[in-house]
């Protein structure tokens, strides 16, 4: 047997949160720069543990805000270092500014997301609001499904960042709770496979090869700013293959594939969910117990949020009849965030399926396979009407009938 194989003969049981933080272990991070808050709290606790302990050689730098994190990544990663952080929710909230100034910058950075809801009014459980909040904000957006995702995801983001043709900042997500403290068996490469896989760091435009002087942050008003961000627009959207390349070599050593757009039995299916998230999974047994209903039923979920994959996304759903598209967060007065994006994936296509947007599990709010499966069961009505049945958009799983005129 391969010995790169054999070393995943160990099993660990971690949570996600400990899946971050062995990741960045491993990839022999410069500096972690760091503002603890729940859900991801324990990704730099851990991590500080290891550097208390003498497993890590690299920096941590405990700051006064998330915004604060962010600044200190940037910086240390603009001096020519290797640098990853972590939080959730309203910290990201904070920091969001200096994600448009990590980007603008390219600048490589790591970022652990642990999706969690947005106050008011204060919850600590997970949903995507903050995941949805990054949707612009030019970076690389990858969601992990559980804790063994979570690991690899998070490894690879380093390779991604730092490519030379991308040299753009990474964020690796995780649903709260539901991945971040559910322990499962992880199976890791080794300390000296992983570090090969992600490799040396390669400085570029480091502010302290004063051989090469070079800034950052620098003022372009109209004369050059379109420029600048048409091109850091260029590197997202063309990040794709290289993500693609990575994830391929990864599988080779890992024996764990990853694919642009993750699904189950859509080949042939005439009604499917598309979701994100730990949803993904327990959508695969509803979709196993429909099948056996008779229920022609599929899954999708999109491994990356950014750059968000349109074209692979419609070829997948050429031949569905009626799509649900699962949001995990309010949609702040108009459709869902994947809603928005699954259309518009299609309207060019000649695909022209019934689509519902739902909107559900919010502050951490379940999500059981019986309800997936309710939803089959509404998604094959519209499929034979060949029409919605019902309202394009509904607050699945809320209590209350006078909550109803939301739904439209």
């Amino acid at each position: 047997m391969n010995k790169k194989i054999m070393d995943l003969n160990t099993v660990e049981v971690w949570d996600g949160n400990m899946a971050n933080s062995q990741a960045l272990r491993q990839a022999d991070v410069d500096v972690v720069a760091a503002y603890p808050i729940t859900p991801s709290t324990a990704t730099v606790e851990n991590y500080a543990t290891f550097h208390a302990n003498g497993y890590v050689d690299g920096e941590i730098v405990m700051v006064e805000s998330e915004h604060a994190a962010m600044s200190g990544c940037v910086g240390a990663g603009a001096a020519g270092g290797r640098v990853a952080t972590a939080t959730s929710s309203q910290g990201l909230a904070l920091m969001i500014e200096v994600l448009y100034q990590a980007s603008g910058m390219r600048i490589p950075v790591v970022l652990c997301l642990v999706n969690r809801a947005l106050a008011a009014p204060l919850n600590v459980n997970g949903d995507h609001s903050d995941m949805y909040l990054t949707r612009d904000c030019g970076w690389i957006s990858i969601d992990a499904f559980n804790p063994q995702e979570a690991y690899d995801i998070t490894l690879m983001a380093f390779r991604i960042s730092e490519h030379k043709d991308v040299r753009l900042p990474v964020i690796s997500n995780q649903d709260g709770f539901m991945t971040s403290h559910t322990a499962q068996n992880v199976r890791p490469l080794s300390d000296e496979v992983a570090s090969k896989f992600v490799g040396d760091y390669l400085q570029v435009n480091a502010m302290l090869d004063f051989s090469k002087p070079v800034t950052h942050g620098v003022q372009t008003e109209h004369d050059w700013h379109f420029e600048h961000k048409a091109k850091q627009h260029a590197a997202l959207m063309g990040s794709m293959p290289i993500i693609e390349e990575i994830f391929e070599e990864y599988s080779n050593l890992s024996g764990r594939k990853y694919n642009i757009v993750e699904d189950y039995k859509v080949e042939d299916a005439d009604v499917v969910i598309v979701c994100l998230g730990t949803t993904y999974e327990s959508a695969l047994l509803a979709v196993d117990q429909m099948r056996e209903e008779g229920i022609k039923a599929g899954v999708l979920a999109p491994r990356l949020f950014r750059p968000f994959p349109l074209t692979q996304l419609a070829a997948k759903l050429q031949n569905v009849k009626a799509i649900a598209c699962m949001d995990r967060s309010a949609p702040g007065g108009t459709v869902g965030t994947l809603y928005n994006e699954v259309s518009g994936a299609l309207f060019n296509t000649p695909a022209r399926p019934v689509l519902r947007n739902l909107i559900y599990g919010l502050g951490g709010r379940d999500m059981t396979i019986n309800e997936l499966k309710g939803i089959f069961r509404n998604l094959d009505t519209d499929a034979k009407n060949g029409k919605l049945t019902g309202k394009i958009q509904t607050l699945h799983g809320v209590r209350g009938p006078e909550l109803s005129f939301y739904e439209f």
